[in-house]
């Protein structure tokens, strides 16, 4: 199965603050607030929605395409999502513009304040799908990326014919209702978490039956308590999580998530399974610091099942991954 994944690229700057940023706000002069806070601690890592997901599905013995924008300064960058084997070659290289940049410090209380700068993103709306079709594909990703890129990615799969993943996430709250109800209509598969389902209702003005209707089948994360798969005409089954050990750093466990369900779909497996794959590899992520620095293994995978799932289950799942680790 080939499956190219469209959506963001980023550098992700990481910065902590050691105190409380609620210690340095003061009521009645919030509206004139200029701060500047003395971080101690700066990483910067590999990031953006569509990146994670590629390169999640190349770790599990896939071939991707990545579709999206960059700057100049990715080189670095597509060198290695190419030696991860993530296929690179219609990555759009802006002559102007810096590479998305997320930029979060966050405080001892675990709170954050970020700024996204989309830079090159802006110009994934110019990247057309063609090429990539002629090559052959059976399924794309339509990840959060700049909105016009996504509308033009989602038009296009439905124009050709080729079946399509949508998954807004996080561009839902800047998203008008025509257009959120554009990126889901005829999607095979829908992505969202607990909030995000509610948010989609909401821009879309349809209920959750009026959802399913309209996709093939929804997936919808629910954090520490696993992932339900909904299919409209039939009941909702839901997945429990896999136990997680100290969570280091939340960011990139939805996107390893949709990896591993991805993949297990390409394998021609049950949803439930696929499922239960893209529960394990969360807990796999929520348990490193950086969205893209894990490292996988078959046998803490199938003890990680084991303990979920049971000994069955871990036994069908491992030995595949066996293979494609």
């Amino acid at each position: 199965m080939r499956i190219a994944v469209t959506g963001s690229i980023a550098t992700d700057h990481l910065m902590v603050f050691p105190g409380k940023f609620s210690d340095q706000l003061l009521d009645g002069h919030l509206d004139k607030v200029s701060l500047s806070f003395l971080a101690d601690k700066l990483e910067i890592r590999q990031g953006g929605v569509g990146a994670n997901i590629a390169l999640g599905l190349a770790r599990l013995g896939m071939s991707p395409a990545l579709l999206g924008a960059v700057g100049r300064d990715a080189a670095d960058y597509l060198q290695w999502l190419a030696a991860n084997g993530v296929e690179t070659e219609r990555i759009r290289v802006s002559a102007s513009l810096h590479t998305a940049r997320f930029v979060c410090t966050t405080d001892a209380e675990q709170r954050q304040i970020a700024t996204f700068y989309a830079g090159a993103m802006s110009e994934a709306r110019d990247i057309a799908l063609a090429p990539a079709f002629r090559a052959g594909l059976d399924l794309v990703v339509v990840a959060p990326n700049d909105p016009e890129a996504m509308r033009r990615h989602t038009a296009e799969c439905r124009e050709s014919g080729i079946a399509f993943a949508a998954d807004p996430s996080q561009q839902l709250a800047r998203l008008d209702g025509q257009t959120a109800r554009e990126l889901v209509a005829g999607s095979r598969f829908l992505f969202t978490n607990e909030y995000e389902a509610a948010l989609l209702g909401e821009r879309t003005g349809w209920s959750a039956r009026e959802i399913l209707e309209r996709v093939g089948t929804w997936i919808t994360t629910l954090g520490p308590r696993g992932a339900t798969i909904a299919r409209a005409g039939e009941p909702e089954c839901t997945v429990p999580a896999v136990p997680t050990g100290d969570i280091l750093d939340p960011t990139g466990a939805g996107d390893i998530f949709r990896s591993g369900f991805l993949a297990g779909v390409a394998w021609e497996w049950p949803y439930e399974r696929a499922v239960q794959l893209g529960c394990a590899l969360a807990s796999v992520v929520l348990e490193s610091v950086g969205t893209q620095e894990y490292e996988l293994s078959a046998a803490h995978l199938m003890a990680k099942m084991d303990k979920a799932y049971g000994a069955a289950v871990a036994e069908e799942i491992g030995a595949h991954l066996e293979e494609a680790l």
